[in-house]
């Protein structure tokens, strides 16, 4: 029986908004920027559709429209009170702000966060489906259209075709699969999207094949692991204890997610008494392998924890 918050009857699924446009670098930095210098503004919205947005963000008019939607997806903004507002997001603050952890996102630990903010949560339903409930490792593009057809049919979704499926996705391989090298291309051509320096997904062997890269992911730190695991948790149920089969093996869980194996989920559940000064802490008592927490699941105090990760990368790089 398939699982996951997808196959609820009360799901709406996604399968556009990106214009065909992955996420490309710099698009976030821009789109916070943007929405931020209109804070207060009560039609800030309009932002990404007056008719000088062209020439703000330099790009077309549906790559604008792309960009604010992978800034809505990512979480880095979001719509405000006011019928015709947008505001930044505390995730958006702390990224790109004026103190801001990694405004022009140099670092590994904020392409972990994106990926956490578009397969993590059902809302994309390509990245969460591909991610969560895809059943293998290899597979060719029309396999994945094949599958996303299938679901689409089984839940009875209306209005969901088979070229807006294929559309959506071609863009979710070119997220995170970097593109074919060749003697005249560069590698910012190469790298079409940030999040396939991430190398979650490959090409292998003919044109359209691809492998989804399971095992140890050294470039993920304990406060992004940890922040995915509070939001996975704080959707999963409101018990004390999470179970390391959940973390590890369902549905938007960081394993799945993060495409951990079960070995390095160990090891990251083992230093979290360490990391959070117990406030979340692994336990094996008679057999029984889970996580218990002795704080509220809070995101926004998460971020405190994905904090330390920056921490870190800065006293390395002055060491």
């Amino acid at each position: 029986m398939p699982r996951g918050p997808i196959y609820l009857d009360s799901y709406k699924p996604q399968f556009s908004g990106h214009e065909t446009f992955p996420l490309r670098y710099g698009w976030l930095k821009k789109a916070y920027d943007a929405v931020n210098e209109r804070k207060g503004v009560s039609d800030s919205k309009t932002v990404f559709t007056r008719d000088d947005a062209i020439a703000r963000f330099g790009v077309g008019k549906n790559m604008v429209s792309s960009m604010r939607h992978w800034a809505t997806a990512s979480d880095i903004i979001m719509d405000g009170e006011a019928a015709n507002a947008l505001v930044t997001t505390a995730l958006g603050d702390r990224l790109f702000g004026a103190e801001g952890f990694d405004p022009y996102m140099e670092h590994p630990a904020s392409l972990w966060m994106i990926h956490w903010k578009l397969a993590g949560r059902p809302d994309k339903t390509t990245w969460y489906w591909s991610f969560n409930n895809f059943p293998g490792a290899t597979f060719e593009r029309e396999r994945l259209v094949k599958g996303l057809e299938k679901v689409a049919k089984d839940c009875a979704w209306p209005r969901v075709s088979a070229t807006t499926i294929r559309r959506d996705v071609e863009c979710f391989l070119r997220t995170y699969v970097a593109r074919q090298s060749s003697a005249s291309a560069s590698p910012e051509d190469t790298l079409e999207s940030p999040l396939a320096e991430l190398g979650l997904i490959k090409a292998v062997g003919k044109r359209d094949g691809f492998r989804f890269v399971r095992g140890p992911k050294s470039t993920l730190r304990s406060g992004i692991f940890l922040y995915a695991l509070i939001d996975f948790w704080k959707d999963y149920t409101s018990a004390q204890t999470l179970s390391f089969e959940a973390i590890a093996h369902e549905p938007g869980s960081p394993g799945r997610v993060f495409l951990l194996d079960e070995n390095d989920v160990a090891d990251r559940l083992l230093g979290l008494e360490e990391f959070t000064d117990g406030a979340f802490r692994w336990s094996e008592t008679a057999g029984l392998k889970q996580v218990l927490r002795d704080a509220a699941l809070d995101l926004d105090a998460a971020l405190e924890y994905v904090a330390r990760d920056y921490e870190r990368i800065k006293n390395k790089e002055a060491a």
